[in-house]
């Protein structure tokens, strides 16, 4: 036995090794599967921002060509005088408009600027000299220039497009359009991935990623620095003391940590020609491992239930074995066995009849219980209404002994009515017990409270107490259970009764408020008030603040169940002058759900 053990603990080891590095290939291939994925889906996503970006470029690229050929312009070249400065710059910001462009602007060939579109602006170009931008070297140059920089008088950053002005063969100016390509940069502040515009040098000017705006992807060399400076391509901005994006890599890493994140994210570039940018994304790597993780969790679950499987299997194989194997010492055995199995067959009957009978004993405890439960609701809910009948065929036999017919005949009317109120508040105990549905209508919460104050008549009238109901201007709907409703205010009701009983003005005042949405009710008393520490257990079952047997705790508990059906609240406040508000809050129900009742 103790080599059989050791046998099946080794086969168990080897079984639990072999999932967990089933487990641990499925997720790094899933992994590596993952991240081709989405190196994949972040190629394509990149050269389309790519296309988006030249395309944002070239819509414009006509422009400079077409400022160049205009007479107007040729004419403010050939003789600056106001009129012809004055019918450019107009001629200027009417192509603006038109086209969408951010700035044209027309410069002379010693650098000056003539004419601009922004020529009444504050930030005017008019009078600037930009010779020391390249744009307007390499239009002086070639014929044509471009470039992105930060706006040396607005500070806008933008893509400017440079066309030389000829005539008679000979340079006379230079026409710029300057893109404003802040729209890209704000839809990729949206997207999923961290997108970036890196410029030749490796410095970050279009990215979703603020953080990252004007810094460079690694450190920049002396050279590169001075250029940036000379040609004040980013303005303000001291590209020598920005912190490089990937300090530690030589060249562009596979992955990398972006600043306040704590997963990786994948890293791609694509290039955008002619001025050889470069088009960074970096996409989350946690989605990706999610699912890796998810996948190898799942393959050794499969793992661990095909292992169970088969270790049952074999269970049951040597199982049969041991049966095969001992069916022959049975057949043997049988006829000494025979009395043993005898006395256990009666053994079982007699534990089986005495199972039996647990079962049954259970089954009463547990209907004792629920009777129990059953008849504390219903002593609460019908001692009030036995009470007011007491009273009331008190009254009917003073009446009796004086031969009053009549009035004798409406106090068995009344006492008839308690009774049909006792029957139907049993009724609705027991089906609140079992938990039935509740038939909702369209309830006025007035004629609720005035049914309530004439239940509490008789005991309002032996104690001596004031109650008065105010009657709203409109009536009140609601959306309830006409009984139950009243059965919650009646509680209310006598609940501020009892707190009143040893005052000698004692008063109790009921009515009503709606403001179309919702219907309040509100009961007040003057009594003793409830302590603020009592709050959050005077609804708890079997809680009171009465004395042994006045009370079992239920009413404000079952009243708060029942509003709960009808999508109502009850709460209270304790007044500073003493006494307590109980207030109940209901939706209120709109004049078309009133009609539609009616009919």
């Amino acid at each position: 036995m103790p080599g059989f053990r050791f046998g099946r603990g080794l086969v168990a080891i080897l079984a639990l090794a072999l999932i967990a590095a089933a487990a641990l290939a499925v997720w790094f291939v899933s992994l590596e599967a993952g991240k081709r994925r989405a190196l994949a889906a972040l190629d394509d996503e990149l050269h389309v921002l790519a296309r988006t970006v030249e395309g944002e470029i070239e819509r414009f690229r006509y422009l400079p060509a077409v400022i160049a050929r205009d007479r107007r312009i040729l004419e403010v070249l050939a003789s600056p005088d106001p009129r012809a400065i004055a019918r450019a710059n107009a001629y200027l910001e009417a192509v603006r408009t038109d086209s969408g462009a951010d700035e044209l602007y027309v410069m002379k060939p010693d650098g000056v600027t003539i004419a601009a579109s922004n020529h009444a602006e504050p930030t005017s170009f008019v009078g600037e000299n930009y010779q020391y931008r390249p744009y307007f070297t390499d239009a002086l140059a070639r014929g044509e220039g471009r470039y992105y920089a930060v706006g040396a008088t607005t500070g806008i950053p933008g893509y400017f497009l440079a066309s030389a002005i000829r005539e008679n063969g000979r340079v006379v100016g230079v026409a710029i359009v300057k893109v404003d390509m802040r729209k890209i940069e704000e839809t990729w502040s949206d997207a999923r991935a961290i997108v970036a515009v890196t410029d030749a040098d490796g410095v970050v000017f279009l990215t979703g990623h603020a953080p990252w705006k004007y810094r460079p992807l690694q450190a920049l060399s002396e050279e590169v620095l001075s250029d940036l400076a000379r040609t004040r391509k980013y303005g303000n901005v001291d590209l020598a003391v920005a912190s490089p994006i990937f300090p530690d890599a030589g060249r562009l890493p596979e992955t990398a940590r972006v600043d306040g994140e704590d997963a990786r994210r994948l890293v791609l570039q694509v290039g955008i020609e002619p001025d050889g940018w470069r088009l960074l994304g970096l996409a989350s790597l946690a989605p990706i491992r999610a699912n890796s993780l998810l996948l190898a969790l799942l393959t050794a679950l499969a793992g661990l239930l095909i292992a169970g499987a088969g270790l049952y299997m074999r269970q049951r194989r040597q199982l049969t074995r041991a049966r095969l194997n001992a069916h022959g010492e049975l057949e043997r055995r049988v006829v000494e066995r025979t009395a043993e199995l005898n006395r256990q067959v009666e053994d079982r009957r007699r534990a089986e009849a005495e199972l039996r009978q647990a079962q049954e004993s259970l089954i009463q405890a547990a209907k004792l219980a629920a009777l129990g439960r059953m008849s504390a609701a219903i002593v609460h809910e019908v001692s009030q209404p036995l009470a007011a009948m007491e009273n009331t065929l008190a009254s009917t036999g003073l009446l009796a002994s004086r031969g009053d017919a009549a009035a004798v005949a409406d106090k068995v009317r009344s006492a008839r009515d308690l009774v049909r109120r006792i029957q139907r508040t049993v009724k609705l105990l027991k089906s609140f017990a079992r938990n039935e549905p509740v038939r909702l209508e369209v309830v006025d919460v007035d004629k609720a409270m005035a049914v309530a104050v004439e239940l509490a008549a008789a005991r309002t009238t032996e104690q001596g107490a004031a109650v008065r109901l105010r009657t709203s201007s409109s009536p009140a709907m609601v959306l309830a259970n006409a009984t139950r409703l009243e059965q919650v205010i009646l509680n209310l009701v006598v609940n501020a009764l009892d707190a009143v009983q040893q005052r000698t003005d004692g008063a109790v005042e009921l009515w009503s408020e709606h403001d179309g949405e919702r219907v309040r009710l509100f009961v007040r008393d003057n009594g003793i008030g409830i302590p603020e520490h009592l709050r959050d257990r005077i609804a708890e079952p079997f809680f009171t603040t009465k004395l042994t047997g006045e009370g079992l705790g239920l009413g404000l508990s079952i009243s708060r169940a029942i509003l709960g059906e009808f999508g109502g609240e009850m709460d209270f406040e304790t007044r500073a002058e003493g006494g307590c508000t109980f207030r109940i809050e209901l939706p209120a129900v709109g004049e078309n759900r009133q009609r539609e009742a009616a009919e």
